[in-house]
């Protein structure tokens, strides 16, 4: 163990230019160079990721790793290259031909680390490559998405452990900078890990300042932002719910000038890429983003982050937040909240999780006019659509999908809700598409009709009317399915009651995900520090009982 320790250090000054491991990494890279299974908890900025990189370079053979998006993995193997290791990435931005090339890289020993999606690394052609390799450690990153109940919930991560034990893999370290005691526990028993060790290094950001501004609508939420552009320092990240808030808050703050780019998933690839490395070069000093911003990305100079939306986890708001002060300088967290945020995460809960009756109603009228096994249409209604998003998650509906212009669409706000909401913000686009649909469906649109896209008016007809309806569903204010994607049942003759659906699991998860919120509205209103109530939460020990004042909160005397 010294010497693993030592060539540990080695590698650690000559791959990445630092003299020592901060407190936590350490004892993380001991228990990994041990040769046990490791779990390592580390806040924001607690440099996760040199927990398996120095590792893989001391350790004989390959270290894959299990990302979870694209922009992180590319991100952490660029830098890998700029420091001379030999590491690679897989996922669906590559082409045959260059995944073929990339594991034939692997099999013959030329890599260090593979990075891999968690989808990529159930498949088989990864399979063949991996059984050739000498395997010396797995690496889950982001092991909080793992969890049933992580807030990242994500299906191929929970079969993680069955892949591995096929590969053969002895060593798993798994990393995440946000789970509570109860999240460990599942990261532990999903990953079949076994006498783990568990380092939770410490939460307690101390460089940085939180605060909660109480608002009752958008307007008064753009002038508290416009506010905290001109008090604290910058550079700034903005968090927002929706592509179309992200959208809106850029131009208000470079209207107000505070130069702003947003970053949404409705960006093309090389557009979030420029935006990214625009933000990251200082070439702007704000950036509006949905969450898809951020995980893994290493601006340490980064001085104020703003939430527009309260987030529906404390673990999401910490993560967001902690990209702040990464460089143990000041750094402030300003968490803009109105009581109606609530709404949206509860709307996004019931979609998730839909009642029981209303998905045997579903499933009943599916069985009920299905031909062959083939549903065309899909039932139409309230509940409809999340209880197929289940049915299809449970595979009792396989779905090939389709690119026709017809979509079925349901209006699920009010027309005084979307006049009073979209309002001036409304473009001449939106305006002429949702005038054409009520022209089309009246009524009928608060139940659901099938509109042809390509039948619209020029100027709002195909592409151009889906991405509008994209963004009023970001919204919602409307709900859409694309016609064409055609359905089958898996097992026609199938009854209700025997479809494997584990209900009491959907109703601990549906519980767990409401308590989470209920516990994040408690942070926006204690009146006590709200720095003693996220170390609570994380299940670390502190000597304040919220009471003491901190001088790191608004509700504690400035130090």
């Amino acid at each position: 163990m010294p010497n693993a320790m030592e060539s540990a250090r080695a590698a650690l000054r000559h791959y990445f230019g630092y003299g020592d491991f901060r407190p936590g990494q350490i004892d993380v890279i001991a228990a990994v160079l041990s040769g046990s299974d490791t779990l390592g908890v580390l806040p924001t900025g607690g440099g996760k990721s040199l927990c398996y990189q120095v590792p893989a370079l001391v350790l004989p053979g390959l270290t894959v790793v299990i990302s979870p998006l694209i922009s992180l993995m590319k991100d952490q193997v660029d830098r890998l290259l700029g420091r001379n290791v030999p590491a690679t990435f897989l996922n669906s931005t590559l082409g045959a031909n260059e995944v073929s090339s990339r594991l034939s890289r692997a099999a013959r020993g030329e890599l260090k680390l593979l990075y891999v999606a968690p989808e990529r690394f159930e498949a088989a052609d990864v399979h063949r490559c991996l059984s050739r390799c000498t395997l010396s450690l797995l690496a889950v990153d982001e092991a909080h998405c793992i969890s049933e109940w992580g807030h990242e919930f994500r299906p191929s991560f929970r079969r993680i452990a069955a892949v591995s034990q096929k590969l053969g893999f002895q060593q798993v370290v798994a990393l995440t900078a946000t789970a509570t005691p109860v999240v460990r526990q599942d990261i532990v028993r999903q990953l079949n890990m076994r006498r783990p060790r568990v380092i939770v290094g410490g939460f307690d950001r101390a460089n940085l300042r939180y605060a909660v501004r109480e608002c009752r609508n958008d307007a008064e939420k753009d002038k508290a932002l416009l506010k905290a552009m001109k008090s604290y320092a910058r550079p700034a990240i903005v968090y927002a719910s929706t592509r179309s808030a992200v959208e809106r808050i850029a131009k208000l703050l470079t209207r107000s000038g505070v130069r702003a780019l947003p970053y949404h998933g409705g960006l093309d690839d090389a557009h979030r890429h420029e935006v990214q490395e625009t933000f990251m070069t200082g070439g702007v000093d704000t950036i509006v983003a949905t969450n898809a911003f951020g995980m893994g990305i290493d601006k340490p100079n980064v001085r104020l982050v703003v939430h527009y939306t309260m987030p529906g986890t404390l673990e999401a708001y910490y993560q967001e937040a902690g990209r702040a002060g990464r460089d143990g300088l000041p750094g402030d967290c300003l968490l803009l909240h109105a009581f109606r945020d609530r709404f949206t995460h509860e709307w996004f809960i019931r979609g998730m999780f839909p009642e029981r009756q209303a998905v045997r109603r579903v499933y009943d009228a599916i069985r009920a006019s299905h031909r062959n096994g083939q549903v065309t249409p899909t039932p139409a209604g309230k509940d409809s659509d999340s209880a197929i998003r289940l049915l299809l998650q449970h595979k009792v509906l396989l779905q090939q999908r389709g690119t026709s212009p017809r979509v079925r669409v349901r209006l699920l706000a009010t027309p005084n809700r979307i006049s009073r909401e979209l309002g001036s913000s409304a473009t001449a686009i939106e305006l002429g598409v949702l005038r054409a649909l009520w022209r089309q469906g009246g009524a009928a649109l608060e139940q659901g009709c099938v509109v042809d896209l390509d039948g619209l008016p020029p100027g709002i007809r195909g592409r151009t009317a889906r991405d509008v309806l994209a963004r009023l569903r970001d919204r919602q204010f409307v709900d859409v399915t694309v016609l064409g994607e055609e359905m089958y049942l898996s097992i026609p003759d199938a009854s209700f009651e025997a479809l494997r659906i584990d209900w009491n699991a959907l109703a601990l998860r549906a519980t767990a995900e409401r308590e989470k919120l209920d516990m994040m509205q408690r942070y926006t209103y204690t009146k006590n520090c709200r720095r003693a109530f996220v170390l609570r939460y994380f299940g670390e020990r502190t000597t304040n009982d919220g009471s003491a004042g901190c001088g790191g909160c608004d509700n504690c005397p400035s130090r």
